[in-house]
């Protein structure tokens, strides 16, 4: 076989195919992983759902609605019911004021707004420190309090919560998520 001559015009149409089939094989990958990558995302939520709120026997899922926060975004909020009456919110939050970034959670509300329980969905900290925000140490002191009463600060700032050691930011950052979504849905009128 004859080597093509190095011009501009070669190089031009061998990037240009090089490039052509590089993205089509991305874009064949992408579509074959889009939906599980989907569908793995619900089921976390769901599973997430479940852990933050009394047993209940509709589908959160398809009765959500979104809640404005007052700074310019919203929360999406999970109704869970039994026998038609509400039985607790679980509430999709954040906070960006994590050391490594957003961190995403579901909170789990009685109808009074009392915190039935806490789920860390996603989180970039530090393993080992303020990764420990999704050990059961950390989230469970909030289970029970309701934020109108008890202060999500932590002791360092002047509140009752037991900072992780040396994650003082992290555990700043998950007291704002729950406050956010506290805040949020009484806002929003507890149903």
């Amino acid at each position: 076989m004859a080597k093509a001559e190095s011009t501009f015009k070669n190089m031009v149409m061998s990037l240009t195919f090089i490039s052509l089939g590089a993205s089509a094989c991305l874009g064949f990958v992408y579509k074959m992983t889009k939906e599980p990558i989907g569908l793995s995302a619900l089921n976390k939520k769901l599973t997430a759902i479940r852990e933050v709120v009394p047993e209940f026997d509709n589908n959160p899922n398809e009765e959500m609605y979104r809640l404005p926060t007052g700074e310019g975004d919203s929360l999406d909020v999970y109704p869970a019911k039994k026998n038609n009456q509400i039985v607790g919110y679980a509430i999709s939050t954040y906070s960006k004021k994590g050391f490594s970034g957003t961190i995403n959670l579901v909170a789990g509300f009685k109808p009074d707004g009392t915190i039935y329980n806490i789920s860390v969905l996603q989180q970039k900290e530090t393993p080992g420190l303020g990764a420990k925000m999704t050990g059961a140490a950390f989230k469970n002191q909030f289970n029970n309090k309701n934020p109108g009463e008890f202060i999500m600060k932590v002791k360092k700032d002047g509140g009752p919560v037991d900072a992780i050691t040396a994650a003082t930011i992290s555990s700043r950052a998950f007291c704002d998520a729950v406050q956010r979504a506290y805040i949020t849905l009484k806002k929003g009128g507890l149903k």
